[in-house]
């Protein structure tokens, strides 16, 4: 599964394009006016804006155009591909022997917003636990600060909106390589 080149992305790209130009603006007044208290102010805050949005921009530029995958899923198991612009060395792999469950979970976001979050469980402790938990033990399972769920959160994907296939077709992928059970906590 890949992200897709969303408006939110291009929206975030852009924002960072004007705010780098407008520090570049900041140092050529600073170098503009000459050497005054008020210069070395505005050369300070430009040279970091530079740096800061400049940095950002190649970041999530470089993210949309890399097009790495968020979950990749073979013969062996899933593959957490390292996020650009970290070396693929950095990911991790998770046989489909140590699949216990899957679970699809809603969580509420603090704007509002619901999104879903598909978690490959490694333990038959947490499926047990994404089949009966109320709901905010089963929002643990997408937290890595929580110590009785963090196995689970390392193997926790937010589904965005961009991703290229939707949550029943990831599902139904990873019930072609291994029969694993669906726990859908969506909707409770």
């Amino acid at each position: 599964m890949r992200n897709r080149v969303t408006w939110a992305g291009a929206r975030l790209a852009a924002a960072l394009v004007i705010l780098f130009v407008a520090s570049a603006g900041f140092v050529a007044g600073a170098v503009m006016r000459g050497p005054t208290v008020g210069s070395a102010v505005f050369l300070l805050l430009g040279v970091a804006g530079i740096t800061l949005f400049g940095a950002g921009l190649a970041v999530s530029a470089g993210g949309m155009l890399a097009r790495r995958p968020v979950l990749e899923m073979d013969a062996d198991g899933l593959r957490r591909p390292a996020r650009w612009p970290l070396p693929r060395r950095g990911e991790r792999v998770l046989a489909w022997a140590d699949v216990a469950a899957i679970a699809a979970v809603r969580r509420v976001t603090p704007r509002g917003r619901e999104l879903d979050y598909l978690v490959f469980l490694p333990t038959a402790e947490l499926a047990e636990l994404a089949r009966t938990a109320e709901r905010p033990r089963l929002v643990a399972l997408t937290l890595r600060d929580v110590p009785a769920t963090a196995e689970a959160a390392a193997w926790c994907f937010a589904v965005e909106p961009g991703w290229d296939a939707p949550l029943p077709s990831v599902v139904e992928e990873a019930g072609r390589r291994r029969p694993v059970p669906l726990i859908d906590r969506r909707t409770r």
